[in-house]
């Protein structure tokens, strides 16, 4: 399996789970552009677009930083758009970027439930929608195309939303493009999925919530590698599902996921939201 020259867009791709998957996709030889809002650096996150690009190079792959908030539909268009001029055309898109906020109804502001829509469903759609032209010309020219979304599964069990309505409300929204958008495009052989993490995943975000023990989560290489499995399947064959990280591991034989320990040994993870 290799994404050797596959162009590839990733949105909120200057640390975490973004940018594993990029810089995976980069040991191929990818090319790959990393659109996110951070071009300085962040007080308190690691990672820029410029740092994330010089990490791509060293990987192996070809890198576009592009500084794009994809709650700015004209940010959104401008971004694809110098990914298909620069690159000469689109074959996959990561729709990562994620605003996350754990509060319960009372405790959760207007400002930060707008954040949560804008930038999970909104950008997800748009992103999506100015990418897929692109993706149809990639079908046409063979290229198996895919757009890959970095949400959960959907259920309707009160459990998932009684702790953060809001929240949860805005990752389904992400799944509900997938679950649409994969029925909408699959005559035009474009491949909808979406993954999602078995425990939580150690990233510089996660580490922000208070209370959370990292010792007790897994890498986001875990992520990367189950990525790579689903976009070197057949987009025809293989759209409208809702993966988890570690079955499509399993799919490919590898059972033993010790080395995505955070601490190597851990048998008791903190388990990710959303999954029974």
């Amino acid at each position: 399996m290799s994404l050797k020259g596959k162009k590839i867009f990733v949105t909120g791709g200057s640390r975490g789970i973004g940018l594993a998957i990029a810089l995976r996709a980069a040991q191929d030889g990818a090319q790959i552009a990393i659109a996110a809002k951070t071009a300085d650096p962040h007080p308190k996150l690691p990672g820029t677009i410029f740092s994330a690009a010089e990490d791509i190079k060293a990987a192996g792959g070809e890198a576009l930083p592009i500084q794009c908030d994809i709650r700015d539909e004209a940010q959104i268009e401008g971004a694809i758009a110098k990914t298909v001029e620069t690159f000469g055309g689109l074959d996959i898109l990561i729709n990562n970027a994620s605003a996350i906020n754990l509060t319960p109804t009372l405790a959760t502001p207007a400002k930060r439930f707008d954040l949560m829509f804008d930038v999970n469903v909104r950008g997800t759609f748009l992103t999506s929608q100015a990418a897929i032209p692109h993706l149809k010309e990639s079908a046409k020219q063979g290229r198996n195309p895919h757009i890959l979304t970095l949400s959960p599964p959907l259920s309707m069990k009160a459990k998932w939303f009684k702790n953060h309505v809001a929240y949860t409300m805005a990752k389904y929204g992400m799944s509900m493009c997938v679950l649409g958008m994969s029925e909408e495009f699959k005559r035009d052989g474009i491949a909808v999925n979406a993954l999602w993490p078995r425990t939580a995943i150690d990233t510089a975000a996660l580490q922000m919530i208070p209370g959370v023990d990292t010792a007790a989560c897994r890498k986001p290489e875990i992520l990367s590698d189950a990525a790579h499995v689903i976009l070197n399947r057949p987009s025809a064959e293989c759209t409208g599902n809702f993966f988890v990280d570690d079955e499509v591991l399993a799919s490919v034989g590898v059972t033993d996921l010790d080395k995505y320990a955070v601490v190597p040994g851990t048998k008791d993870f903190l388990l990710d939201f959303f999954l029974d």
